[in-house]
């Protein structure tokens, strides 16, 4: 399979960034598909910073796989800044060598949104072993493939970020 140059050369500078810095990843991806993952284990190496990764695109594998609770699901819907923190959160605890965990949920489309979540909004949060987790609301532009390109651009250097950071 060919990943994109400019998303392979980002996966690579992420893995090398962990590498350096001891951080193994877990991602857990709606919208995504796992293409954040399938990037990271593009690289050669990468399986010394890559834990696992969880597609988790129905709201019964979000729950029942990474444990976001059922009363966000119905209270905010699947696309929203709690369920993102909690797949990211979930994620972390359920993947067994991670220190860092990514989390993606959005419409990519090209339907499916709404007045109130337009296609291409993305909630994405990222969480660390030990540090606060952080959250990104994105609405981008462009077909389905660019949603989803942008979103794993995003998600990487969300976890550049978090790399290093202490609590």
């Amino acid at each position: 399979m060919n990943i994109e140059p400019d998303i392979l050369a980002r996966a690579e500078n992420l893995i090398a960034l962990c590498k350096s810095k001891g951080e193994m990843i877990a991602t857990a991806e709606s919208c995504t598909g796992g293409l954040i993952a399938g990037g990271l284990t593009a690289v050669d190496g990468s399986s010394s910073v890559v834990d696992c990764g969880f597609v988790t695109y129905s709201n019964e594998a979000k729950h029942g796989l990474i444990g976001v609770p059922q009363e966000l699901l119905d209270t905010y819907g699947a696309v929203s800044e709690p369920v993102a923190r909690a797949m990211a959160e979930g994620a972390l605890i359920r993947a067994p060598l991670a220190t860092l965990a990514v989390a993606v949920t959005g419409i990519a489309g090209p339907g499916g949104g709404s007045d109130e979540k337009p296609v291409g909004l993305v909630h994405l949060a990222c969480a660390g072993k030990g540090r606060p987790t952080l959250h990104r609301r994105r609405v981008y532009d462009g077909d389905r493939h660019a949603v989803r390109k942008a979103t794993i651009i995003d998600a990487y250097e969300m976890l550049s970020e978090m790399v290093g950071k202490t609590g």
